[in-house]
């Protein structure tokens, strides 16, 4: 497929759901500081968990920087529970907040201020963030111009022959950005539309019939 033509299958695909689905709003969070949370947290576990694990930390006062780095790994697992794998998303968080802490103060301005690929790369070497945890803290937490992909959006472009099943995480990433413009809204928007999607319709047994996607590119 030729780059004119990935970009117009691209623009279509979110033409298509965003008149089916409307806005998203997403993330969900008040502030980048849970927002980054939640990011980490949402690994391997649907949102509504996570939102209970959030509310935990919340309604114990606990849900900033300073709180969570002088709180033992044993606490923050209980309180984050609900979220699923607690003891190992525990060692996690805390390892993200360490670096905050370390590198930036706990800032999540100041860490805001980093050149996005410094960044990108500092956030990847912290165990346990892979590459859609670390850019769902760019693109949502702190607005930086990055795409997420995730399995919905791999599924969706499958399904729909813009991608190969092998395709990589950076490959697909890399259509995003060569081929749509470098806008944060744009970005947020279009990824928060695969999962409506992939959840109410490109499941991993598809729902074809009634899916916005059904006649594309027949």
């Amino acid at each position: 497929m030729k780059r004119a033509d990935y970009k117009k299958s691209l623009l279509a695909i979110y033409d298509i759901l965003y008149k089916a689905f409307g806005p998203q709003h997403w993330w969900p969070g008040d502030g980048a500081f849970e927002v980054a949370v939640g990011a980490i947290l949402t690994q391997n576990t649907n949102w509504s968990n996570v939102e209970r694990a959030i509310d935990n930390l919340k309604s114990n006062g606990h849900l900033n920087a300073k709180a969570l780095y002088e709180m033992p790994v044993g606490r923050l697992a209980s309180l984050i529970r609900p979220a699923g794998y607690f003891n190992i998303k525990a060692k996690r968080l805390k390892a993200f907040i360490e670096f905050l802490i370390r590198h930036y103060r706990g800032s999540m301005r100041r860490m805001g201020r980093e050149d996005l690929y410094i960044l990108r790369d500092r956030l990847l070497a912290i165990n346990g963030i892979g590459p859609e945890t670390a850019d769902s803290i760019l693109l949502y937490a702190l607005g930086k111009p990055i795409f997420v992909v995730d399995a919905y959006t791999k599924r969706v472009l499958h399904r729909h022959g813009i991608v190969e099943g092998k395709t990589t995480y950076h490959e697909i990433q890399g259509l995003f950005h060569k081929n749509l413009p470098r806008d944060v809204g744009l970005f947020n928007e279009f990824h928060a539309l695969f999962v409506r999607l992939g959840k109410e319709y490109c499941r991993p047994r598809p729902v074809c019939k009634g899916c916005p996607l059904e006649a594309f590119g027949r």
